[in-house]
């Protein structure tokens, strides 16, 4: 009897976690919708566009192709015009590790003028980085960038903390480790909610900082 209890258990709670992800899964591609653009032809214009930070390198030395297609995608949303600065929130939490510093030397390399672009060190999860964007930069409307799985999640948030928002998707990447970052994304998405539930806040907030 004992043994029958723990299998009830066992499969309710794994019928939780799979209902938890399949409609924290459809409530955020639901609100993304008509909020993403894959062309810069038919993308509103922002003052500010929110790229969202990731590792540049990979354990084995090559670039990482997330990194590559957001710093490609924000590039050519500058460049035609559909945003006037660049916001990049990432990770700088451990020495040596500064995302949005190896952002910003190449988005120069790319001819984006250093006084376009801005920096929040302390985006250390899309969370805080939505919210530092209207709480320290002062930005109720802006362009988020990443890929689409990403910018949907981020969507979702802005909506949530009230920023107006929309999202240029770059490039996405392929394989198996597309495959597990897909997985975790699952997951993610989950966590969204949990977070909103127990009102969550960044790690960090602080003084306001002017985009101008």
């Amino acid at each position: 009897m004992k043994r029958k209890k723990v299998a009830i258990l066992f499969l309710l709670s794994c019928l939780l976690v799979v209902t938890s992800i399949y409609v924290s899964n459809k409530v955020i591609i639901k609100n993304a919708e008509e909020k993403l653009f894959n062309t810069t032809e038919t993308i509103p214009k922002n003052k500010v566009g929110l790229l969202l930070g990731t590792v540049k390198y990979l354990s084995d030395g090559r670039v990482n192709l997330y990194y590559q297609f957001r710093l490609n995608a924000a590039v050519e949303l500058y460049k035609a015009k559909k945003i006037d600065f660049i916001l990049v929130s990432g990770d700088n939490g451990s020495e040596g590790y500064d995302e949005p510093t190896d952002f910003k030397n190449d988005l120069i390399k790319a001819g984006i003028p250093e006084d376009k672009i801005y920096l929040d060190y302390a985006g250390f999860r899309t969370l805080d980085s939505v919210v530092r964007i209207k709480e320290i930069f002062g930005q109720t409307s802006v362009t988020i960038i990443s890929q689409q799985f990403h910018n949907e999640r981020a969507l979702y948030l802005a909506y949530h903390f009230e920023i107006d928002a929309i999202a240029f998707n770059a490039k996405g990447v392929s394989g198996k480790k597309a495959i597990k970052v897909q997985l975790r994304e699952y997951l993610a998405r989950v966590k969204v909610f949990v977070d909103i539930f127990f009102n969550i806040k960044p790690k960090f907030l602080g003084e306001p900082i002017e985009i101008k």
